[in-house]
């Protein structure tokens, strides 16, 4: 049905998928995990790992974090539960592939020149000269790439680990004994990047997919909210009414979305906005990305009292559904990781059950055999374009400008936007320093906001191009025209 961008995605797809099918026909105890490494890894010689046993060993961790069980169980152990806690990824063991650790390494360009430019630079002494070619001492390199840069034959390579060069945080490090990656949970803000760039698929996120097949096998009073990025996962050939469609015919009572949300976000950020520039404040950040509000929590905690307290457009539409049908389940569908821990935080969990990605939508699926493709269209127009616009990078200041525009405001709004943990990490320094060149801040933990999210299913060169078209069409084209919001007027929007 899907068109996988590599084999690694077909991979974890295939295990998503008959862990599904396991849940939904009431199958899913120990001894038929332990068949799925063996169902999908026939014979002896192994596809893609040094042997067949490691291959399978990995499935089965898979199979058991898919299923919401703890992974790198030793064989024979009874399955362990995932608790209710706020870390969602974890690194499988067995698939970690070990990468060098040593993030600059002189490669065989080096030319012993007589300037020695590597060396003059470095002011750790970490650089000496054997056998007629540079050589960095690992435990003297602070990594800090002066070298790297003077070099005049680029012989000094970067080296790092996908992962860990990937984590904003640092939460990333190794094992000294194993030299398997590990994560510490206390930097950790769920972002999903390790997850994304590892090759070799050793981070995975839990899931709460058996819970939500549980709940629709019931027959349970259950709505999917679903992310402003859905609109370009599946193609132009796929419409917004067809996904829709799709998704009811799971057992979904009805799909919202979270766009609308969104527009009423926007209503009460700006609003908010406004009072703290009048109160003297010096800029204030966003709340949509749970990536980028735990960053500044863990990272910079002096700095939190900047971000807003007005809820994700994720909760808001949560808060919404709940306010209509008391008895509603609700969850989140998008292609972000750090919403599955947003949904655990004490003050906001009423409104949200449960998160899944959109890697966990293509499994139920498939595992339902239900092609959006080939589902009944119909029109879906309940938010504003910007509402919409909420998942690519600039979307959500796009949003708070039409409103202050429409509203007439009169206070300046400089906006800077900022995505990717590099950038987010340059643009937060400088507001903590009082050198920021604006007064708010929309910070997206992934580069290019949540179309780039770590749980997407299409690369984001293929997602743009239907996301664009879709939204176009859109009848509402402000955000203050979008009737939906008269329904958010009694909704709690404070975090």
């Amino acid at each position: 049905m899907f068109q996988f961008e590599n084999r690694l995605l077909k991979l974890k797809h295939e295990v998503l998928t008959r862990v599904v099918v396991l849940a939904k026909e009431n199958k899913l105890c120990k001894e038929e995990l332990e068949k799925i490494p063996f169902e999908m890894i026939v014979g002896d010689e192994p596809n893609y790992r040094e042997t067949v046993d490691r291959e399978r060993n990995i499935v089965l961790e898979r199979a058991k974090l898919a299923a919401g069980y703890m992974p790198n169980g030793k064989n024979g152990q009874e399955l362990v539960e995932i608790d209710e806690e706020k870390q969602i990824l974890y690194v499988i063991k067995e698939a970690c592939d070990r990468c060098p650790t040593n993030k600059f390494q002189v490669t065989d360009s080096c030319r012993n020149c007589v300037a020695h430019k590597c060396q003059s630079v470095c002011n750790f002494g970490a650089i000496s000269y054997v056998n007629g070619k540079a050589y960095i001492d690992p435990d003297k390199c602070k990594e800090c790439g002066m070298c790297n840069k003077v070099c005049p034959y680029d012989a000094i390579a970067e080296d790092m680990r996908p992962c860990k060069k990937a984590c904003p945080t640092g939460a990333l490090s190794y094992n000294a004994d194993d030299l398997r990656a590990e994560i510490t949970e206390s930097k950790c803000v769920n972002c999903g990047a390790c997850m994304s760039e590892c090759p070799f698929g050793a981070i995975e996120d839990k899931s709460s997919l058996v819970r939500v097949v549980n709940r629709l096998m019931e027959k349970e009073n259950i709505y999917a909210i679903v992310a402003p990025a859905i609109t370009g996962e599946f193609g132009a050939k796929t419409t917004y009414g067809q996904v829709k469609n799709a998704i009811k015919a799971l057992g979904f009572t009805d799909m919202v979305e979270v766009a609308c949300g969104a527009d009423a976000v926007t209503v009460h950020e700006s609003t908010e906005f406004v009072e703290r520039m009048e109160k003297g404040d010096s800029y204030m950040t966003n709340s949509c990305c749970p990536g980028f509000l735990s960053y500044i929590e863990k990272m910079m905690p002096d700095q939190a009292e900047r971000i807003s307290g007005t809820v994700s457009p994720m909760v808001a539409t949560g808060r919404y559904i709940k306010a209509k049908h008391k008895d509603a389940k609700v969850v989140f569908i998008g292609p972000c990781t750090a919403k599955k821990s947003e949904v655990l935080i004490e003050s906001i969990k009423d409104a949200v059950d449960y998160a899944l990605t959109f890697e966990e939508l293509i499994a139920l699926f498939d595992a339902f055999e239900i092609d959006p493709e080939k589902c009944e269209d119909i029109v879906v127009d309940q938010a504003s374009i910007f509402g919409r616009n909420f998942a690519v990078g600039g979307g959500l200041t796009a949003a708070i400008e039409n409103f202050i525009q429409e509203k007439g405001v009169e206070i300046e709004f400089k906006p800077v936007k900022v995505s990717g943990g590099a950038e987010i990490k340059k643009t937060m320094t400088m507001a903590k320093v009082g050198k920021l060149p604006g007064n708010f801040i929309e910070g997206m933990m992934c580069e290019g906001g949540c179309i780039n999210g770590a749980a997407k299913i299409a690369p984001v060169m293929k997602a743009k191009a239907p996301f664009t078209k879709i939204n176009q069409q859109t009848t509402i084209k402000t955000v203050l025209s979008n009737k939906a919001l008269e329904e958010y007027h009694n909704i709690d929007l404070e975090r």
